[in-house]
């Protein structure tokens, strides 16, 4: 993809101090199960952040290397043009845009949900409104998962997570989050709930990219493409086949392969919001 001359003051970048710990769940097969389930976690992960422990904070500091700060860059790119399409797609629907934070760490730090670690995977906190993100998590979805990571991919997944800010700004988190504490529903039609919010935050994503590409003109040849093939790397239905032989739908909380490409696609061919209502489509 094509860089833009944009910059966002919103990236809170900690890559070069001490972080809180490293990540406490094992290594192996398990910690990327554990990172490809909670991959995009549309609600509060502070149970699940809480659960994997913690340890005393390291104060070192690290320098950052020239790779290290063009990634900031970018970042600081990539946040900068979801703030100025999300303000514009608000406006357009008589709403004020709330920018979200977006903090890079390495192997963990504090969060509003809790302990952020590495094995978490990128993850949104609607507690502190902020967008968590280690970006060694790319590797494993290239070596683990099979997707080709670019620019564009890393791309798709801050869209994604911001996908999840603008549910929360919409109200969205709190019906969800209502709804599992409820008590009134069964697992399965929880996890329906769950993927129905993941899926409108592929959607989301697609819009972004749509409203986003026609003011910048930044997307290039095999862009969509990468952002379609980590969509569907991280399909429950590929994940399950990857990790236990066999695929239970009834388990699903993210959406399969061809769900999560269906609604980012949607989101990218419509460029129209009021399309993106995965609950009514899927909880009928």
């Amino acid at each position: 993809m094509k860089w833009t001359d944009d910059r966002s003051g919103n990236v809170d970048d900690r890559r070069g101090s001490g972080g809180g710990g490293g990540a406490i769940v094992g290594g192996g097969l398990g910690t990327i199960i554990i990172a490809a389930i909670v991959f995009f976690l549309g609600g509060d992960p502070s149970a699940i952040l809480s659960s994997s422990g913690s340890s005393s904070p390291r104060t070192e500091q690290r320098e950052l290397s020239q790779g290290d700060l063009q990634v900031g860059e970018f970042v600081k790119m990539i946040t900068a043009e979801n703030e100025e399409t999300w303000t514009k797609i608000f406006a357009e629907n008589g709403m004020q845009y709330k920018p979200a934070r977006v903090v890079l760490f390495r192997e963990g730090t504090n969060s509003g949900c809790g302990q952020a670690q590495s094995a978490m995977g990128p993850f949104y906190c609607p507690t502190d409104q902020s967008v968590y993100m280690d970006m060694s998590f790319f590797q494993e979805l290239q070596s683990k998962f099979g997707a080709k990571v670019t620019e564009f991919t890393i791309a798709y997944v801050m869209a994604h997570e911001m996908g999840h800010h603008v549910q929360n700004l919409l109200g969205t988190l709190d019906k969800t989050d209502q709804l599992r504490r409820s008590g009134r529903y069964s697992e399965a039609q929880l996890n329906q709930v769950s993927v129905a919010t993941e899926l409108q935050a592929d959607f989301y994503a697609g819009l972004w990219a749509r409203y986003s590409n026609e003011r910048e003109k930044f997307l290039e040849p095999g862009d969509l493409e990468s952002a379609v093939e980590a969509a569907e790397a991280v399909g429950d239905d590929n994940i399950q086949k990857r990790s236990q032989g066999y695929v239970n739908q009834e388990s699903f909380t993210h959406g399969s392969s061809a769900q999560r490409k269906e609604w980012f696609m949607k989101g990218y061919n419509s460029g129209d919001i009021k399309q993106g209502d995965t609950f009514n489509q899927l909880l009928r």
